[in-house]
Formats: C-alpha cells, structure tokens, sequence
C-alpha cells in the first residue's frame, strides 16, 4: 500500500470529494429506502392500501418495501458493468438521478382514494425505479472513494459511503419525527410526503458534487493496460467474476445477511413492533432511532480505522455475533415500554453494534475483485444480499412475528442469517494488504490471497 509521503495535495483532495460525493450519494440510497419503511410502518397501508385489514395493510406495503429490493440486483449487475466498462463516474451520475427521481414522484402520488388500483400500482413502478438505481449506487460510491484514497488507509477512505446510512437514517427520521407533530388529517393529507419531496435537495447536491470528480486512477491504469494490450477488457464484467472468482462473489453475498438483516431490524421492523405491539408513540421509538444514528456517525469511522490496523474480517464477525447476542435484551427492553431504556437498546444495537458490520464491509467488497470486474461484482453480489436478506426482512419478520405471537421467532431467523454471514467471513480473504492497482493481466483475488499468506 502507498504511504502517506506518496500522496500528494492533488490527489488527497480528489479523495475529499470522492468522499464526499460517496456520502452524499448513499445517504440518497438510504434515505430513500428509510423514508419508505418509515412511511410503510406509519402510514402507507392506510393510503394505498385501505380496503384491507390493518394487519394487512402493514403487511402489503412492507411487500411494496421489498419489491424496491428485487430491482436491485438488476440494477447492481447492468449499472456494475457499465461502470467497469465506461467509468465510474458517468455511473454515479446515473444513479443519483434514478433514486431522486424516483423518490420525489413518491411524494407527488395521489392515494387509493383518488385514483383507486392505480395508486399502488404507479407505487411499486417508482420502487422498482428506485430500486434499480440503487442497484449500482452504493457499490460505485465505495469503489469511487476507495480507489481515490490513500491506500494505506483505505478502511477509513471507504468510510464515507457507509457514513451515509447513519446520516439517512439520522435525517429520514428526524424529519418524520417533525412531520407526526403535525396534526393527524394534515399529516395524513400532506405531511407524509413532505419526507419524499425533500429528496429532491440531495439529488440536486449529490449531482452537482459528481460532475466535479475525475476518474479514478486504478481505472484509469486498467484502461491503460487495456490500450497497451498488457491486458484484455472483460466484455461483461459480472460473468468474468462469477467465472474468474466464485469465491469473492459468495463471500460477499453471504456476508450481506446480518449486516443487512439488522439494518431494517432496528430502524424499520423495531419502529414497528414498538408502535403496533408496544404501544410507544411515534415520537419516542423515532427519538430512539434518531440518537442511535447520531452515535453510528462516530463509530463507523472507528470500526473503520480499527479495520485498517486489525483486519476488515475480525472487526466484521464481531459485529455481527454481538449484534445477535444484543437482540434478546433489546426486545425485553423494547417490551418495557421505558423512553430512556428503549433509547438506550437502539443506541446499543444500531448506533453501536452495526456500525462494526457497516464500517469495515465498505473496503473489504472492494479489495475483494480486481479492477476491471471490481464494480459489477461488488454490486450484483451485494444485490443479491440486500433482497435475501434485508429487502424481506420487514416482511418476514412481521410474517414470523403473526405467526408465533411473540418475538423469539424473530430472534430465531436473525439467528440463520448471522450463522451464514459467520460461515462466509471463514470463508473469506483477509484483503487488508491487497493491491488495487494491477500492474499486469489481473490475477484472481485467489492468487493473489495465497501470495499474501506466503
């Protein structure tokens, strides 16, 4: 890796906004999927779905939720290859207009009650849209700001992008937090959508910042190389991983579930049940979150740093085993109805016990392919993850949830998708060390793990 001696001015501050614009971008992502789940707990089964059961409705826009999910590993694997293939910069840009866009017509949709079937139906188009942007998002951002960065550091350069779920969810809840004081008929008529529409602004900032990025240069050696005939292109990036490097792309896959699992369990499933089982109000269990997120800020860039000295692996399967140990306690807590301990069981588990999962994944996917497959494997396997295990989660966990009358049988599937994050981590390559700048024809990750270790 490159010290710090051999990072000049120029490049330290193209990776300032490649980090920034990795923030901005993902706290879209998120925002968008957070203000969704938020809104899907609160109040979308009444407006787009008001001719069922209460039940029902939460059910069916939980199932919206996830359909935003199916899209993804669509958009992972057609807006992964183009960012191998064409750069990753004209990718990021598509991307944050997809999601915007997307979002803010959600705030424009009329309801069940003005234009009946048709309302749900325009509801899921947006989520597929919103979905298939955020296919490529995430993974371009971390790919954008790692390869930016200082190589010696890139757990910490990789932070950025990870950042932006603890701002969405900070910024997507604290705003539902303002819009439920409201009146109720003024926040069902109008207030939900105030969220949605806001969307707009980030998509304005995120864009502007993008367009003000150069490529990065681990691409721009690859292209080189490419030009020289010192190595040949992949035509379709995604099949040359799946072919070149099983391993990496199951890696990836397995190790989404917990981490992705217990990133709608406490911000969307918790809000939930504390509302709808508990009995909490609105304010409370969105204060909790809100705190949470603020704490997830600062550990993120810890657990970053910490994976730069230790290992991406260790810092990883601690966090996802002490997450899962934490979720008994949390929902005893939960139970209790008390503000102050609830707010404390959402700062332990989101604001604390995540971010340890969330922090080192950005950097670790990332040294995980080599360059000229590096976008389209990150994205199309985290993809493919995200609908396994997060997408549904909402869904299955208050399907399990009616099922056994009582949360054990929520605790029992978070179980499964920890043991398989676990098995895929030993599994895995420790990529601390990895070079992602190749010099000659890209040797597999594999070949390059088994140097390393001798």
């Amino acid at each position: 890796m490159s010290s710090d001696s051999t990072f000049s001015d120029a490049q330290r501050a193209q990776a300032r906004k490649a980090g920034i614009a990795a923030l901005v971008g993902t706290t879209l992502e998120w925002y968008d999927f957070l203000i969704y789940g938020t809104a899907a707990a609160l109040i979308l089964n009444e407006l787009f779905f008001p001719s069922v059961s209460a039940a029902a409705g939460t059910l069916a826009a939980f199932a919206t939720y996830a359909i935003g999910f199916l899209a993804r590993p669509l958009g992972g694997l057609v807006l992964g290859n183009l960012g191998d293939r064409v750069g990753r910069r004209a990718m990021l840009l598509l991307t944050i207009i997809l999601m915007g866009v997307a979002t803010t017509l959600i705030g424009l949709l009329p309801t069940y009650a003005s234009i009946g079937v048709w309302a749900p139906v325009l509801l899921i188009v947006l989520r597929l849209l919103q979905g298939f942007g955020a296919g490529g998002e995430y993974a371009g951002a971390v790919v954008m700001s790692v390869e930016h960065g200082n190589q010696s550091r890139r757990g910490a350069a990789g932070a950025w992008a990870p950042m932006g779920f603890a701002l969405a969810t900070l910024l997507s809840t604290g705003i539902f937090q303002l819009v439920v004081l409201l009146p109720d008929d003024q926040f069902r008529a109008w207030g939900w959508r105030v969220p949605f529409l806001l969307g707009f602004a980030l998509l304005f900032v995120g864009y502007f910042i993008r367009r003000h990025i150069h490529e990065t240069p681990a691409f721009e050696n690859a292209r080189e190389l490419e030009r020289q005939g010192a190595a040949q292109p992949a035509r379709t990036p995604v099949f040359a991983v799946l072919r070149e490097n099983p391993r990496s792309f199951l890696v990836v896959v397995g190790a989404r579930f917990a981490e992705n699992g217990f990133a709608y369990l406490f911000p969307v499933f918790a809000v939930a049940y504390a509302i709808n089982e508990v009995g909490l109000s609105r304010q409370t269990t969105l204060l909790a979150v809100v705190v949470a997120s603020a704490v997830q800020l600062v550990a993120i860039p810890v657990f970053a740093i910490v994976s730069d000295r230790v290992g991406r692996r260790p810092v990883y399967a601690l966090g996802a085993a002490l997450s899962l140990v934490w979720l008994v306690p949390f929902f005893f807590i939960l139970d209790t109805g008390n503000t102050l301990l609830v707010m404390f069981a959402m700062v332990v588990g989101l604001g604390i016990l995540y971010p340890a999962m969330l922090a080192p994944q950005a950097a670790y996917f990332a040294e995980l392919f080599s360059t000229k497959t590096r976008l389209s494997g990150f994205a199309f396997a985290r993809e493919i993850g995200s609908v396994l295990a997060g997408g549904f989660l909402p869904l299955v966990a208050t399907a399990v949830l009616a099922w056994a009358g009582h949360w054990w049988a929520v605790v029992a599937y978070m179980s499964l998708l920890t043991a398989l994050t676990l098995v895929a981590l030993a599994f895995g390559p420790e990529t601390r060390s990895t070079s992602l700048t190749e010099t000659k024809q890209d040797p597999t990750l594999d070949e390059a793990a088994d140097l390393e270790l001798t």
